[in-house]
């Protein structure tokens, strides 16, 4: 028997999820290929050794209703998670809270094996700080670091752009990406350099939510993100041709500028992240096209005052549309910085400095959106379907 509690956002968060290699969307499968086929030493990888007996066995827990999960009702972290597993009268109980791979308890019948001991604060970010960083520092570091030091970024472009090519040869998802394929074909659509940012992004985000058991170099904890932080940068550059270097650095700057940004954010809220890691594309982009600080900095102002107000319903199919939307929205707005034009500080949040713009759609996200989070998980938990 599996009984798993979670927090209201992770449950809204993991109910239109297709759990890679099993073809099922929900909590209730992932509880149970995690509990019968999990590598515990995999950390985000958990689910890649499934096997096809795993899945199996699996879906005969469900079919005998042996796996429950519900939303819990302490005053549990916003992202938090809790799975009770028990075989005649033994039982274990594992939590895990405010990082995805942070467990903080575990108990067998009834006696604690391990407790944390340390504050669950920040524990994503022990070790460093965004404590009085800016933007500009972050545009710094991304250009003049050494080289051997951000190399690794490089890793990030083969992992998405592979997910990407998948999600071109394969019905996943809503099938975005290859839908958009088929509209240049037809006529509908240019093929131009617009068009491919957003083909390729796509398609690595249909892959990823329909299912496709390859990984993706994830950023702030999400696939989606690591994917909008990467393929547009990496589309860019084979446009331009660019070299490792410059791509390396474009890469850094766009993951490092929406880890920024996600930092001023509660882990899981009512705004969608996905265009905040594009905010980090478009400061890729805007370098790999010649653009300087000034540009980076226009380009997200421009991006704040176009799609702040796209909400997170919970991570599924649907999330291609936010990514698609999020890359033009960055393209869009990198082509007005180049021509320096800009949303200006005279419009809604929008300030002259990116760094107030980005503090203030951040509190926006952090206090006005809390009731709308409640609202949308009461809409998504008592809908027919």
């Amino acid at each position: 028997m599996i009984e798993a509690k979670v927090s209201a956002n992770l449950m809204k968060n993991g109910m239109g999820v297709t759990v890679p290699g099993t073809g099922m969307v929900g909590l209730s499968i992932a509880a149970a290929v995690g509990a019968l086929g999990g590598d515990p030493e995999a950390g985000l990888e958990v689910l890649n050794g499934l096997t096809p007996a795993t899945v199996d066995a699996a879906k005969r827990m469900l079919k005998d209703g042996r796996v429950s999960v519900a939303v819990s009702r302490e005053d549990v972290p916003v992202l938090y998670a809790e799975s009770r597993v028990s075989h005649g009268t033994d039982w274990v109980r594992v939590c895990i809270a405010n990082a995805h791979t942070n467990v903080i308890q575990i108990e067998k019948n009834g006696s604690t094996l391990y407790q944390a001991t340390e504050s669950l604060e920040n524990v994503e970010t022990k070790g460093f700080s965004f404590d009085n960083v800016t933007a500009r520092d972050v545009y710094d570091f991304a250009t003049s670091c050494p080289i051997p030091d951000i190399s690794f970024m490089l890793e990030a472009g083969k992992l998405n752009s592979a997910l990407s090519h998948l999600g071109l040869d394969s019905n996943w998802g809503l099938h975005i990406g290859a839908t958009l394929v088929r509209q240049i074909a037809n006529g509908l659509l240019s093929d131009d350099l617009h068009t491919r940012v957003l083909i390729r992004t796509t398609s690595a985000s249909d892959a990823r939510m329909g299912g496709a058991a390859i990984p993706a170099m994830s950023n702030s904890g999400s696939g989606n993100q690591g994917i909008v932080a990467t393929m547009p940068v990496v589309v860019i550059a084979e446009h331009l041709k660019a070299d490792n270097e410059a791509l390396a650095r474009a890469l850094t700057l766009s993951h490092l500028m929406a880890i920024y940004i996600h930092s001023k954010l509660p882990k899981l809220s009512a705004l969608c992240a996905v265009t905040t890691a594009a905010m980090g594309a478009a400061a890729g982009m805007a370098y790999l096209l010649g653009g300087q600080y000034r540009a980076v900095a226009m380009a997200i102002c421009s991006m704040i005052g176009d799609v702040s107000g796209v909400i997170c319903d919970g991570a599924s199919n649907s999330c291609a549309m936010k990514v698609s939307t999020s890359a033009a929205s960055a393209y869009k707005s990198v082509l007005m910085a180049l021509e320096n034009s800009r949303v200006t500080g005279q419009e809604g949040i929008v300030e002259e400095s990116v760094d107030a713009s980005i503090a203030n759609l951040c509190a926006l996200a952090s206090k006005s959106m809390v009731y709308t989070d409640h609202q949308i998980l009461e809409i998504m938990v008592t809908k027919e379907c």
